[in-house]
């Protein structure tokens, strides 16, 4: 269980005590603050009864206890712990004994102060040493130090041992409580950007026949809240961080592909997201002028890892055409489009004479879905560069036209079940044909004006056969969409890029699948990864196990996966954007709805969406028609 506000981090199991173990204890800023808080209720632990998370950054933990004697098989006190991401813990005792009782407390503390990668390799230290400190204890290292000060101060603090003590008197029925406070030394306390105000994200709502599409966008926009991060030096400009526990930091690729499937909570994040990445930006001539750096990938068993650099670069100008089309000011379009424009140009200086984008740079193998990154980058960045008045549009339209006439005879693999994709190519020019989930970017075509999708690469009959392979048992899980198909050599259920469900491309999937006008297969998929949200509590996390569903059967978790996870939480503002179809074009003043016409959730109606800078919220009906029913003045309904 955890809980995150970034920061700050509480991760727990379902106990309530933090004994030490694995990953228990509060985080700040990737440390652990403290490990281990044991509560003892005179003389004995609580025994644990109901455990749930209350929201993105707080868990609440029950748990009861027997100690008047003779009493009969009822507890008399009730322990109730909520456990708060920004290093803070109320412990209240609840007594329903009939006399007063005298409650000696204990709360056993300590920590290591190790960071978050050395606990996930297995390499801490052992606890550190306690002194006694203000109302509580302190615990030093070379690394930093960390207290805990109790609230009200106890009777007894104990270094030795690192023990707190309190002899409380409670009446019949009365209530006792003990606040702890978790502080790494030179830090402030936490102050979580999605818990401000004036925070970048609006706090849409979702009804409807279905009940889970109220509660995964409430979870979704939680989370996505609790990820925020602002950068240090410019604290205007918030961004997301990649998911929690393992990857709290900036993620380039990421943070773009959150900000684009977030859109429809408005365009602040976004501008944060390309405000902050654009700083990072290469500029000093060379073959990478131009890139937003990113990190290695993970590619699965059949390729080498890939540059999320290529990706995060090839981002940066589609976030920035598409927040265009959903209401950011024309101000900050043109602060931004210089960086964009350095993008554009080191794509078309990696291509060069030739068709193709190989990744990583240079030499690699040429990817299935680097093709459809840079083929949506040119259309959309030569749709912006136009509107703003910037040469360079024509030539990335010729350059585009080039590689769909290239791809679709270099990439399409006849085969007697009507042939599929390749997911690359190798630098000798050999195709490989394995079946991956990869291949769902070649429907994520991007939007254009009025509404419109950019074409893509794929002509109309190898679309149909990607979307009956999208739709088989081998390609859909019952769970979502598995990485690799499970026919494949290498297919491994819980294999990062090589099986395992990644949330973030189902969405892409589902909302391809409805724009190319194969709903029954995009359906398909909707309800498995709703179905899975379920059972994840409506946290999604990054990833799950891509074993088949079955009658009585959950979705795996990875215990490697990020929950929550930007690009996870994302994609449930993504899936139930593409049920209600919402296509705007703020700059004609215009928005187009091309809901689901099955309407496979029943009716649903989204409200505090952004559009045009202004709320919008829509309806859809049992029948599939769609309805506006608050929008920005002067917004016109578009064909």
């Amino acid at each position: 269980m955890i809980c995150v506000a970034l920061p700050g981090l509480a991760i727990s199991t379902d106990q309530g005590q933090l004994t030490g173990h694995g990953l228990e204890g509060f985080y700040r800023a990737g440390r652990r603050v403290l490990s281990r808080c044991q509560v003892r209720v005179a003389g004995r632990e609580p025994l644990a009864v109901q455990a749930r998370m209350t929201s993105a950054d707080r868990a609440r933990f029950i748990g009861t206890l027997r100690v008047t004697p003779h009493g009969g098989p009822d507890p008399d006190i009730v322990v109730e712990r909520t456990r708060s991401a920004d290093g803070t813990e109320l412990i209240t005792l609840h007594s329903a004994a009939a006399r007063p009782l005298r409650l000696p407390v204990e709360v056993a503390l300590g920590t290591d102060l190790a960071d978050l990668g050395a606990i996930a390799s297995g390499t801490v230290g052992p606890e550190l040493a306690a002194s006694v400190h203000d109302c509580g204890l302190r615990w030093s290292c070379a690394a930093g130090a960390s207290s805990v000060t109790a609230d009200p101060p106890p009777a007894d603090a104990i270094a030795s041992a690192g023990l707190l003590r309190w002899d409380f008197d409670v009446p019949p029925g009365g209530t006792v409580r003990v606040e702890l406070r978790v502080r790494l030394d030179g830090a402030g306390p936490v102050r979580a950007v999605g818990r401000a105000a004036t925070g970048p994200l609006a706090t849409a709502q979702a009804t409807g026949d279905d009940p889970r599409v109220r509660a995964l966008l409430a979870a979704s926009v939680a989370d996505l809240q609790a990820l925020l991060v602002r950068d240090p030096a410019h604290p205007a400009d918030t961004h997301l961080a990649a998911g929690a526990p393992w990857r709290c930091g900036l993620a380039p690729a990421d943070a773009l592909a959150a900000a684009r499937m977030t859109l429809p909570l408005g365009t602040r994040l976004a501008v944060g997201t390309l405000r902050t990445l654009a700083r990072t930006q290469i500029t000093a001539p060379g073959p990478r002028c131009g890139m937003i750096p990113g990190p290695r990938r993970d590619a699965g068993a059949h390729l080498p890892p890939g540059c999320t650099g290529t990706e995060a670069t090839l981002l940066f100008p589609v976030l920035l055409a598409e927040a265009r089309r959903w209401g950011l000011p024309d101000h900050e379009t043109e602060e931004l489009l210089p960086a964009a424009e350095r993008c554009l140009a080191w794509l078309r200086t990696t291509v060069g004479e030739g068709p193709y984008v190989s990744d990583p740079q240079p030499g690699g193998p040429v990817r299935c879905e680097t093709q459809a990154h840079a083929h949506r980058a040119a259309l959309l960045g030569a749709d912006l560069l136009d509107a703003c008045g910037r040469p360079g549009g024509d030539g990335l339209r010729e350059w585009s036209r080039k590689l769909r006439a290239t791809f679709r005879r270099d990439f399409w693999i006849d085969d007697p079940g009507g042939g599929r994709p390749a997911a690359a190519r190798t630098p000798d020019g050999r195709p490989l044909p394995h079946l991956c989930a990869t291949a769902v970017h070649l429907l994520d075509t991007g939007l254009l004006g009025g509404g419109a999708h950019a074409p893509g690469l794929l002509d109309r009959v190898q679309t149909e056969q990607l979307a009956r392979l999208l739709g088989s048992p081998v390609m859909d899980s019952g769970w979502g969409l598995r990485g690799l198909g499970a026919k494949e050599v290498g297919y491994n259920p819980f294999g990062h890029r090589s099986g395992a469900v990644r949330v973030h491309e189902t969405a892409i999937a589902v909302a391809g699948l409805a724009a190319a006008g194969y709903e029954k297969e995009g359906a398909a998929l909707l309800r498995g990864v709703l179905t899975a949200a379920e059972a994840f509590g409506h946290r999604l996390p990054e990833m799950y196990a891509g074993e088949q569903r079955g009658d009585g059967t959950a979705p795996l978790p990875h215990p490697a996966a990020c929950r929550p996870a930007a690009t996870s939480a994302a994609a449930g503002v993504l899936l139930l954007n593409t049920l209600a179809g919402v296509r705007p074009d703020a700059p004609a003043g215009t928005v187009t709805l091309r809901p689901l016409r099955g309407a496979p959730l029943g009716e649903i109606g989204l409200t505090g969406l952004r559009v045009a800078g202004a709320p919008f919220s829509v309806r859809v009906s049992r029948l599939g028609l769609a309805m506006v029913e608050e929008a920005a003045d002067g917004l016109q309904l578009g064909v």
